[in-house]
């Protein structure tokens, strides 16, 4: 027998008789009696104040709970010191559960309780209980208050909070790391024996978690559990109370551990060779394939980075990583070529993005893999020697003159011939021409630097044997300045002279402009072409020069007007030169040289109006002139119109009048009696809405002597129509397709032509000119092979 079991034996023998023997009674306790030493001690209305003696006083009462007896359960007994055992006395008890639970018995004060009691619903149950004469209905002691106390038993099994608990580890963790606290608890009094003593064990889950027993705190129990060799944990816990003795309650729960990831496991490329191709037209920026790794971590410790770290293609390509897919995208990265080189090798490293110091010693968490990329060839455009041409020739270059040449060639292995061309859009107005075979640009038109000083011109080269594969390059031709035109005034001069005007007298300044541009500029000389007498020229060498007079006085009745040659020359070689010609009029002037008036029809003119002045009054009187006589034409075509348009439209025309009858009243709109009797025409009747021209008699045309069939046909269809249910109540337009008898010129039509029998000569046709010629011969042709 253990020293547990002896004191748990030792406990029962000592506490079972005092606490559950039914005899036990609980008497008031003698208390001397005193006297009330102080009976000076009063109240505030005079009376004294005596301490009342209790005649009775108890301890507390002890219940078990859970009680499974099939009579009362016995409490406890009340005594009086006044009860003399006659009956006189009675019994009250009050309070909680009094009367329902807890029954007195009035004669003798045993209490007893009705029903089993549960601890856990209520500890204890304070009562008061008093006792009174029977007879007198007075109290003979003073009410007393005491408490019933429930022991506890051991009636509850440890709960927990939860049927299923979730927890996570990382993996890989050291032993002992806590992974979740579970805690259960009891309903038992934890002040009474062990019955809420809580002890924790695990059922299930070994060898990998441990339980602590007293705080139910579960720890990892295993070094080095590998989430990647299993994830998931079911531990089963328990918690028995009776500080997990034999015999004590217990409950359990379940807790679903699972292991988190870590990165421990380094990446590995699915593939260690990669083999992949790509077009050399592919385009920088082109995905041309991918590699991809695995990982036995999850999430972010699964992320990786991809990177080049070696190959003789390292400029050509690059990788992307894409983070969705975790795969390494490989981009062209510059332009390919497969006539320079067919095969790269390239080195592809990949890395994780989150590394863990605790695992560094797993490592390295990287992979390489060695990728191979072959370039395809395909049908290249022609390439040019050259991004741009440019081209420089005189204007004055003869017509065919090869001014240049461009060059391309095919670039693929085959080496296809090219042929080039000019886009006409850039030479609209064919200036330009160029050789297919060589690409030797040459001029088709005389070219002029003043028009254009520049052409920009587009060549296009493509494959002979592709058409479709072509290239085009921009050839910027610039026309050099050749000294080919001759300067001239700057400005029409008005110049005039005064008729007092002395010898030296400035009357005109005059400069030139030329279209050339030398490269040493402009530089113009002023002469006169021939001595004058009246005028001489002064060169001022800054191309202007000066009209200087040479005589003294001018007189505007014998000339009016002067007409003096000037030679202006440029300093290019070869040098040119033209005569312009300064026409000085002879004018009237103030003394200070303003000039009044010149020539006689000067003087007739108001003053201030000008020759421009009356040149443009009278330009505007010819247009208003014209813009009436245009508008008197179109009014009077307008009024008249040709039914026939065209003079050479010698088909048959349908004139539409767009105007409606009056109805049967109108005896101007149609006559039915030249339908009904053709033989008799009116003559013809006008229109009223128009103003005839020419009123002439209309030649009658010689008809058939009855046209019965018209007649009849028309008077047996009015018949049906009036006889017709059908038909609507009012005046309608009923039309009939009849045409008639067979026309006496027979058919026009050519279609029949060919199966005349009687031959025709069509030699005529060629008298009509070189039009017909093609006609003759068609049916001259005709004629002879028929001989034939």
């Amino acid at each position: 027998m253990t020293i547990y079991q002896f004191l748990l034996l030792f406990l029962l023998w000592e506490c079972l008789p005092h606490l559950c023997s039914p005899e036990i009674t609980f008497r008031r306790t003698p208390v001397p009696q005193r006297r009330v030493l102080d009976a000076r001690v009063s109240r505030s209305d005079g009376k004294i104040l005596h301490r009342q003696k209790r005649g009775w006083m108890w301890n507390q009462f002890f219940l078990l709970e859970e009680y499974t007896g099939s009579d009362y359960q016995y409490v406890g007994k009340l005594h009086s010191d006044q009860d003399k055992g006659d009956g006189s006395l009675k019994y009250i008890l009050s309070g909680d559960g009094a009367g329902t639970l807890f029954i007195i018995d009035e004669k003798t004060g045993d209490i007893h309780a009705t029903r089993r009691i549960d601890r856990e619903e209520k500890a204890f149950y304070t009562l008061r209980a008093q006792a009174i004469n029977r007879r007198t209905l007075r109290p003979v002691e003073p009410e007393s208050e005491f408490v019933i106390k429930i022991h506890d038993i051991n009636d509850n099994e440890p709960t927990f909070p939860e049927e299923i608990y979730t927890a996570s580890v990382p993996e890989m963790s050291l032993v002992g790391t806590s992974v979740v606290q579970v805690t259960a608890t009891d309903a038992d009094d934890p002040s009474y024996g062990n019955s809420a003593r809580v002890i924790y064990s695990i059922l299930q889950g070994q060898p990998y978690f441990s339980v602590e027993p007293e705080t139910g705190i579960i720890r990892t129990a295993l070094s080095n559990m590998n989430r990647e060799n299993r994830e998931q944990y079911q531990v089963v816990i328990q918690a028995k109370d009776m500080g997990g003795q034999m015999g004590g309650l217990s409950g359990t729960t379940m807790v679903n551990i699972t292991l988190t990831d870590v990165n421990d496991n380094p990446p590995h490329f699915v593939q260690k060779n990669v083999h992949l191709r790509v077009l050399e037209s592919s385009p920088v920026g082109t995905a041309i394939g991918s590699v991809k790794t695995t990982d036995a971590d999850i999430g972010k410790n699964a992320e990786v980075e991809f990177r080049i770290i070696d190959g003789d293609g390292m400029d050509m390509f690059d990788i992307i990583t894409e983070k969705d897919t975790q795969e390494g995208i490989i981009t062209v990265k510059k332009p390919l070529d497969y006539e320079s080189r067919r095969l790269y090798t390239l080195k592809v490293e990949a890395e994780n993005t989150h590394l863990d110091p605790r695992f560094y010693y797993l490592g390295p968490f990287k992979d390489t893999a060695i990728v191979k990329i072959s370039v395809d060839d395909v049908d290249e455009p022609p390439v040019f020697s050259r991004s741009s041409y440019l081209f420089e020739v005189h204007e004055d270059i003869e017509v065919g003159t090869i001014i240049g040449t461009v060059m391309a060639r095919d670039p693929d292995a085959t080496s296809s011939p090219i042929r080039f061309s000019l886009d006409r859009h850039t030479d609209l107005d064919r200036i330009f021409n160029i050789h297919s075979g060589n690409g030797s640009l040459y001029t088709s038109k005389p070219l002029d630097r003043e028009l254009s000083q520049w052409h920009n011109l587009t060549v296009i080269a493509a494959e002979i044997n592709n058409p479709k594969e072509m290239t085009r390059v921009a050839v910027f031709v610039r026309i050099l300045d050749v000294n080919d035109n001759a300067p001239h005034f700057a400005v029409f001069y008005d110049t005039f002279v005064c008729e007092n005007a002395r010898p030296g007298q400035l009357i005109q300044t005059i400069s030139a402009v030329d279209k050339d541009d030398p490269l040493g500029g402009q530089k113009f000389f002023f002469s006169l072409a021939a001595v004058n007498p009246n005028f001489t020229v002064q060169d001022n060498e800054d191309n202007t020069a000066r009209i200087l007079t040479r005589k003294n006085g001018f007189n505007r009745h014998e000339i009016s007007t002067y007409l003096l040659p000037v030679v202006i020359s440029d300093n290019d070689y070869p040098i040119q030169s033209s005569t312009g010609t300064l026409t000085i009029r002879v004018c009237a002037c103030d003394s200070q040289g303003n000039m009044q008036s010149c020539s006689a029809e000067a003087l007739l003119l108001p003053a201030g109006l000008s020759t421009g002045a009356l040149i443009a009054i009278l330009l505007c009187i010819i247009i208003l002139l014209v813009i009436v006589v245009l508008f008197a034409a179109l009014k009077r075509q307008r009024k008249k119109e040709p039914l026939i348009l065209s003079k050479e439209d010698i088909r048959d025309n349908i004139v539409s009048y767009n105007d409606e009858g009056g109805g049967e009243e109108d005896t101007q709109a149609f006559d039915i009696g030249t339908l009904r009797n053709p033989a008799s025409i009116e003559e013809k009747k006008l229109r009223r809405d128009i103003m005839p021209e020419t009123l002439f008699i209309p030649r009658r045309t010689p008809t058939a002597p009855d046209n019965t069939d018209v007649r009849d046909f028309i008077n047996e269809r009015l018949k049906e129509h009036d006889l017709d249910p059908t038909a609507p109540p009012y005046d309608s337009l009923a039309t009939y397709a009849y045409e008639g008898n067979d026309s006496i010129a027979e058919s026009l039509s050519s279609l029949e032509s060919g199966t005349t029998e009687g031959d025709q000569n069509y030699d005529y046709l060629r008298e009509w000119g070189p039009r017909f010629n093609k006609l003759a011969e068609m049916y001259g042709g005709g004629e002879s092979d028929k001989d034939s």
